[in-house]
């Protein structure tokens, strides 16, 4: 008996309460990708056995390990598919849950996504791979209580649980250019320092994204205006947790979203370096020369929405 998982990536737009003087902390919008994805091929074994891409095999064996050591049965896991870990589009969640779910579909456990998700130590911050992993879509997460999580922390410092979701919403079929520079984002204690060093934010930014995320964005993206997310997604930049990802990356991030910020949605996807733009294929383009012309190195994805979550067959 085999199973194959397919499981969407995803933009991280952005997290939305680092202040916490309300009674909860994180919150995050974001949403589910066509392209890039990660799909993998498992079947039974007796011990732990992963096969293909190189850069990324050992997040696949540990999540598979941890697996085996706690339930004593083996899997063996065939790569079909990859993207790179630590690029803003979040492969670590996604191979996390991905080996998770085939493990309890070969070994029959009654285990949820989000029960996946708690053992693997996914979702302590954001819950927007989690959730786009069980519905795709646009989602909007509802972040943590303060008795489960006193502090700022990234998800591979925090042992809260996904949190729940507030809202979910079909995103219209719009192009979505991705920009990846080849360099590596924030991860591990780089991004505990990110953390650290901005937060908390301001109760007025905090104010101010939840205005525009409720009054803004939303509704742009129920009514299909594209226009009008645009500007959202653009004053998002300028606020809070993110314009402090934002700034990380320089003059190059701030010239890129000037560039595009006319012509579509542009911003950087978590903690970056992936810079994204929901617009026409010819604004895109010019992104890219922007980014030729300052010598930076990336490849390009054009993807769209995916409003379903993973796909689990045998």
């Amino acid at each position: 008996m085999g199973v194959r998982i397919k499981a969407p990536s995803r933009i991280h737009i952005t997290l939305i309460d680092l202040n916490g003087s309300i009674g909860r902390v994180d919150g995050g919008i974001g949403l589910a990708l066509e392209f890039p994805y990660i799909e993998i091929k498992a079947s039974d074994c007796d011990e732990v056995i992963v096969i293909g891409d190189f850069e990324n095999r050992g997040r696949f064996e540990n999540v598979a390990t941890k697996f085996h050591e706690k339930f004593g049965k083996g899997i063996e896991v065939e790569i079909l598919e990859s993207f790179p870990s630590h690029i803003g589009l979040g492969s670590g969640t996604q191979i996390s849950l991905a080996v998770g779910k085939a493990y309890a579909e070969l070994h029959g456990m009654d285990m949820s996504v989000r029960e996946i998700a708690e053992f693997t130590g996914r979702g302590g911050t954001s819950g927007i791979g989690v959730a786009v992993f069980e519905h795709g879509g646009f989602i909007v997460d509802g972040g943590h209580s303060r008795r489960q999580k006193s502090g700022f922390l990234p998800s591979s410092f925090s042992r809260a649980p996904p949190p729940p979701v507030i809202a979910r919403y079909d995103f219209p079929d719009w192009e979505v250019h991705l920009f990846v520079p080849t360099q590596k984002g924030f991860a591990g204690l780089k991004e505990k320092d990110l953390f650290e060093r901005n937060t908390p934010v301001s109760m007025g930014d905090v104010r101010a994204l939840s205005h525009i995320i409720l009054m803004k964005l939303m509704p742009a993206i129920v009514e299909h205006d594209l226009d009008e997310l645009s500007k959202a997604v653009y004053r998002i930049q300028h606020l809070g947790f993110k314009k402090a990802e934002v700034s990380q990356y320089g003059d190059v991030a701030w010239g890129f979203i000037e560039l595009l910020k006319d012509y579509g949605a542009v911003g950087l996807s978590s903690t970056g370096p992936t810079l994204y733009f929901i617009g026409s294929r010819k604004h895109a383009r010019e992104g890219e020369r922007y980014l030729e012309e300052k010598g930076i190195e990336h490849w390009y994805v054009r993807s769209r929405a995916r409003n379903r979550g993973a796909e689990v067959g045998v």
